[in-house]
């Protein structure tokens, strides 16, 4: 099983904005730990980080060639992109939607994700383990 996991705008200042919100860990941090742990489930791990939301969706479609799975925290395009949605929608590829920080408790404008009725299932704040959780899950529909 082969998974891709994307992170959006502004992830790949991880460690730096706001630790207090998302943690001290950096973006190269995460990507090990999602190469462990899917290495730990028999899941081969690609990654990929973009700050600009047409290449988050030329990859997405990319993945339709490639991957079993996809985990993706699409940050702050979560509540503005419905590209992202079409996107996720057309390749027909179980995604799970990953948030570090509960957005249901933050600004109310972060409480509604626009990504989440395509997505196979939608895990937020449970920092790094969130994307564990989105392994196990894209892990157990194989079976």
């Amino acid at each position: 099983m082969r998974v891709l996991v994307v992170n959006g705008p502004n992830l790949n200042l991880l460690g730096r904005r706001k630790p207090e919100i998302y943690g001290s860990a950096t973006l190269a941090d995460l990507e090990e730990r999602c190469r462990a742990w899917g290495a730990g489930l028999g899941i081969d791990v690609a990654v990929f980080q973009s700050n600009h939301e047409g290449a988050i969706v030329d990859r997405l479609h990319a993945a339709m060639d490639d991957c079993d799975g996809v985990v993706i925290n699409p940050g702050a395009l979560t509540h503005t992109s419905r590209v992202l949605y079409d996107a996720i929608e057309a390749i027909e590829i179980p995604t799970v939607e990953v948030h570090l920080s509960d957005i249901a408790a933050r600004e109310p404008w972060r409480a509604v994700s626009l990504i989440a009725p395509v997505c196979a299932a939608s895990i937020s704040g449970r920092g790094p383990d969130g994307y564990l959780a989105a392994l196990e899950f894209l892990a157990g529909l194989s079976r």
